[in-house]
């Protein structure tokens, strides 16, 4: 699993931030994971979300885990492939209360061109691995 995606896992709740004309939006997100070697994130398609990112997808990531934070930032691309879905459902159980994999309204989305930073107040920042 790569750095990211345990950092993010460990602090449980992500912050992602999108652009909806030229105002920026951010929202809690808690469902990562790592498959098929891209780092994904999942929504609904009914959501403002989704709709922000597929105009811009452009994408950054926020969150803290103890004493650290991370930026984590790179355009997302939707993976159509049930497969895809199927996998972020297995990794994230809860989401199957809300989603099913072929319900039409499922969707995942995994980053590209994508960088992530770990900072502290105490020492210089460290470019992670993905």
């Amino acid at each position: 699993m790569n750095q990211v995606v345990q950092f993010l896992l460990k602090s449980k709740v992500f912050y992602v931030a999108t652009i909806e004309d030229d105002q920026p939006r951010v929202r809690p997100f808690s469902a990562i994971m790592e498959w098929d070697g891209k780092t994904y994130i999942c929504t609904s398609n009914k959501k403002a979300v989704f709709k922000q990112m597929a105009a811009n997808p452009k994408v950054e990531i926020s969150a803290m885990a103890g004493d650290k934070w991370i930026r984590f930032w790179g355009k997302v691309v939707v993976d159509p492939r049930r497969e895809a879905r199927a996998a972020m459902i297995e990794a994230h159980p809860m989401l199957a209360n809300m989603y099913k994999v072929d319900d039409g309204e499922f969707e995942v989305l995994y980053f590209t061109d994508a960088k992530a930073m770990v900072y502290t107040f105490t020492s210089a920042p460290e470019e992670l691995t993905l």
